[in-house]
């Protein structure tokens, strides 16, 4: 058994060093090291042992979920991610299953359940990917976030109430039982998360040691999942939801993510090792026609289905883009509900979970790759004026005796460099994404607009194409996408941008933006300078030396 667990958690690590340093998604890595620990070259494997593990990373992988799921992320996009998930779903599951039923001539059930397989994303890939591509905390990257919580939703629902449709007898009766139950779960999960849960870790947060505090956390997540399963008759994966749910609520949940989490992520490796170990080059081989369709479907069909449906909701190009470009692949829910279909439910066989296995392990590759060209895609649409949508209304042009300069951002250094500005009768347009921040600004009677400072429309109506400097005030903003756009408008203009990394200033610097201010660089000039200081150092000294770690610092 430790031999088995050694060997594909090893092979796991080195191919998911790989897959990083091919800036793939370690996912990639970890089902082709299961590919290989499943080969008869590698027989010191246990295939039981491995499976048996697995089943642990899905029941923390599902209290992961539920331990980060909260309602506001959904009601914040609620008008885009609820009608365009379900529809979406909807849609893929009729037409994922039509394709199936083409090719094989399967059953209805069947071909709805494969169907359904292949309607969800996955959450890893789906969330490494926006934050890979800094666009986790936009707008684009809340609303992807928000399907994905309706999509998790739906699958959850779906492992529940899929085995009392399976079971036979009178599917009324056994929905209205299966729902008693659930019920029944729900109130008992929550009175044990309201007094008992909470009162344990209260005593361990304040007399025990961190292990016992970790040790509390696994006990209540697998101790949950097994009694959604024995009494109430529910899946261990909707139990461990439940119990990661009502934690989630509570003042631990910050650090049972911390502490608890990092052993659901082992053990979430050895699942995906374990889908790995289950697939079939042969089989793959055999239904390669089958294989193809499908992937297909994964990387042009579903994209292209979701980019329409929020264009119809009247969101812009930009994200309609953006958003759909990460919903490209099929990941741990897809294995979840495939395995279970082959195995419990009896609903696919061994042949259509190889089909799901070596489409995931193709689209999770080929995902990040993608993404990576929507920016340029959507920079080339923009300048022949496609998906730009109607322009915010333009501010006054500025006066010839002024300078115009526009902030991007109008956080405490947009709203400092905003105020010195002004006080020396500059010529301000704030850009900001948040609507509140723009109405405020101009009640105030400073100019202002609403909208994302990458849409060439948007820097139209802030008079970009007049003004003398752009600032990007936050590090978190795209300056780069931000830069390009406001000097393919005007070559000449100024860019004064702020970074994190060095390595971010120096790329803007060679792509022509001459004041680059790097959090890393400042902070390392200043701890520099005061250590100088303190040893004894002449100003002239400190000033020499200031320079020299600039000239270093900022080639």
């Amino acid at each position: 058994m430790i031999e088995s667990l050694v060997i594909g958690l090893a092979l796991a690590l080195l191919l998911g060093m790989a897959a990083q340093k091919l800036h793939l998604s370690p996912l990639v890595g970890y089902l082709l090291a299961g590919v290989i620990a499943g080969s008869p070259q590698v027989s010191s494997v246990d295939n039981h042992t491995v499976e048996e593990f697995s089943h642990v990373g899905i029941v923390l992988l599902l209290f992961g979920v539920g331990l980060h799921f909260h309602f506001k992320d959904l009601l914040a996009v609620q008008r885009v991610a609820l009608p365009g998930s379900v529809f979406n779903m909807l849609l893929h599951t009729v037409a994922g299953g039509a394709i199936f039923y083409a090719f094989t001539g399967c059953g209805w059930a069947a071909a709805s359940m494969f169907g359904v397989c292949f309607s969800v994303a996955s959450t890893v890939v789906l969330t490494r990917v926006l934050e890979d591509n800094r666009v986790l905390h936009t707008p684009s990257g809340h609303t992807a976030l928000g399907w994905l919580v309706v999509e998790d939703i739906f699958t959850i629902v779906l492992l529940v109430l899929l085995p009392a449709l399976v079971s036979g007898g009178s599917v009324g009766m056994a929905l209205l039982g299966m729902v008693l139950k659930l019920v029944a779960l729900v109130i008992c999960v929550a009175y044990v998360g309201k007094y008992i849960i909470h009162r344990v870790l209260t005593h361990l947060a304040r007399s025990a040691s961190g292990e016992m505090f970790t040790l509390a956390v696994l006990v209540f997540a697998m101790g949950i999942a097994v009694l959604s399963s024995h009494v109430f008759g529910a899946s261990m994966e909707f139990g461990a939801f439940l119990s990661g749910m009502v934690l989630g609520q509570s003042r631990f949940a910050a650090r049972a993510a911390s502490e608890a989490l990092p052993m659901r992520d082992a053990f979430a490796v050895l699942f995906f090792v374990s889908v790995g170990m289950s697939f079939d080059w042969h089989g793959m081989v055999e239904q390669l026609p089958l294989v193809l369709a499908m992937l297909g479907f994964t990387i042009i069909f579903k994209p292209l289905t979701v980019w329409l449906s929020v264009l119809l909701l009247r969101k812009p190009m930009r994200m309609a883009v953006l958003v759909a470009g990460s919903f490209s692949q099929v990941g741990e829910f897809s294995f979840i509900l495939g395995a279970l279909a082959a195995g419990e439910w009896g609903l696919l066989d061994k042949a259509a979970v190889n089909v799901i296995t070596a489409v995931a392990i193709i689209s999770i590759t080929l995902n990040p790759l993608l993404y990576r060209l929507l920016p340029g895609l959507i920079r080339a649409l923009e300048k022949r004026g496609i998906g730009q949508g109607p322009a915010p209304a333009a501010v006054t042009p500025p006066e010839d005796s002024r300078y115009r300069s526009i902030v991007v951002g109008y956080g405490p250094c947009g709203e400092m460099l905003t105020g010195i500005l002004r006080d020396h009768d500059m010529d301000v347009v704030v850009l900001e994404m948040n609507i509140d921040t723009v109405n405020k600004l101009c009640g105030a009677g400073l100019p202002a607009l609403h909208g994302d400072a990458r849409s060439r429309s948007v820097l139209q109506a802030a008079g970009c194409e007049q003004a003398k400097a752009i600032i990007i005030t936050s590090s978190a903003a795209p300056a780069q996408e931000i830069a390009s756009a406001a000097r393919s408008l005007n070559p000449g203009i100024e860019v004064l941008a702020q970074t994190h990394y060095i390595r971010d200033a120096r790329k803007l610097r060679s792509e022509g933006a001459r004041n680059v201010i790097s959090g890393e660089e400042e902070a390392a000039i200043t701890m520099g300078v005061t250590l100088l200081r303190s040893l004894g150092a002449t100003e002239e000294q400190v000033m020499q030396e200031r320079r020299q770690l600039r000239r270093t610092l900022s080639p």
